[in-house]
């Protein structure tokens, strides 16, 4: 007869790992920014020296990936795809290894990240992990407007 302490551990373990397995599935939506980090609010201006690209006109999206991450391919695509439909938009895409610095100030944590810059080069909306293409049309609405 199992012990019933034993039970109890079994199934919070079961459901801990059912919750941890559900929210990493769960598409990530474009908070506003800037971030609960205190770190991520020092920078007020990311421009062409920091992203190492031109910024759009009307906004930019910044993506920070690493190598081996897979849905920073997907995200790439998503991102690429809103880029080419809406006028004065820029995708840029930010290996996340080689800009540690970078990575430390903005208070990244996961990739992929996406930051949604306005015309000025202020963060506005950010998100971590794979956003869906509908939050990313609303996040952009909002930085240039």
């Amino acid at each position: 007869m199992p012990v019933p302490g034993l039970v109890a551990l079994v199934g919070a373990l079961a459901a801990a790992c059912l919750v941890a397995l559900w929210l990493r599935r769960a598409p990530r939506r474009l908070q506003s920014a800037p971030s609960p980090s205190p770190r991520a609010s020092d920078v007020e201006l990311l421009g062409t020296s920091e992203l190492g690209a031109e910024l759009g006109e009307r906004a930019t999206l910044v993506q920070f990936s690493t190598a081996f991450c897979q849905p920073c391919r997907a995200t790439r695509r998503i991102l690429d795809d809103v880029a080419r439909a809406v006028p004065g938009v820029a995708h840029i895409e930010v290996d996340a290894e080689s800009h540690l610095e970078l990575v430390r100030r903005l208070d990244i944590r996961r990739t992929p990240t996406v930051l949604v810059l306005d015309e000025a080069g202020r963060v506005v909306r950010r998100a971590s992990g794979q956003p869906r293409k509908v939050d990313v049309l609303q996040a952009l609405d909002a930085a240039v407007s």
